[in-house]
């Protein structure tokens, strides 16, 4: 069985290929846009962050951390960062971006099983993402199935982990709208852009999983599971 680097499956990714473009141009534009255009409110989005964390007795500290659009929560030392454009904006960008992040640490304090489920795949899908192609090459060059296979079924974790990935962050997203409009951090024509930004980051989450899906459909037609694959 051949496995060229460059073969005719490689056209099954083009769609993923086209919409990460899409996406990553998306968000970058969206949140540019949105972070020139400061908040009615005028608080940071730092102080969003703890304010929302306080209001709602999340244990959990906020800090600056380098780069842009680094944004994330640690559940490991429940801690949320924030870059820079973020923590120390007044936008209406950094206020959802804030929040967003917020409401990942509300599902982790009140136990948000796809955030549970998600963060017990990370090491099966770190170890799937770094041996699952090597595993594949090894067998298929070496004429064993079983470890051809053995590759694809290691893939299927970092699928697994793109999928439930998707649900963790439209939850987070729509959380950071109502703790937002709810708390008076945002008016309903502040909505609208808000929400604008979260839905693009989104879609880098929706090109992510259908990269992962459309690749696991391309290893399973090379190691003959789907018809198509060279005998």
């Amino acid at each position: 069985m051949f496995f060229p680097i460059l073969d005719w499956t490689m056209i099954l990714l083009v769609p993923a290929i086209l919409l990460t473009l899409y996406a990553q141009m998306k968000v970058k534009s969206t949140f540019n846009k949105y972070s020139s255009i400061a908040s009615r409110i005028g608080l940071t989005g730092a102080q969003v962050a703890r304010d929302l964390l306080r209001r709602n007795g999340v244990p959990v500290s906020v800090e600056r951390t380098p780069g842009e659009l680094t944004d994330h929560y640690d559940p490991r030392s429940q801690v949320l960062r924030l870059s820079g454009p973020v923590h120390d904006s007044h936008s209406l960008a950094a206020l959802g971006v804030a929040a967003h992040e917020a409401g990942h640490a509300m599902q982790h304090e009140e136990g948000y099983f796809p955030l549970g489920f998600r963060n017990s795949l990370v090491p099966v899908a770190n170890f799937g993402s770094t041996l699952s192609f090597p595993l594949l090459l090894i067998g298929i060059f070496m004429g064993s199935p079983m470890l051809a296979q053995l590759g694809v079924f290691a893939f299927t974790a970092v699928v697994l982990f793109q999928v439930i990935t998707l649900p963790v962050e439209f939850n987070a997203s729509n959380r950071a709208i109502r703790l937002l409009t709810e708390g008076g951090y945002i008016t309903q024509e502040e909505v609208g852009p808000t929400r604008a930004v979260l839905n693009a980051a989104a879609l880098t989450y929706v090109a992510a999983a259908l990269m992962a899906f459309l690749n696991l459909v391309r290893l399973l037609i090379l190691t003959g599971f789907l018809s198509g694959g060279d005998e």
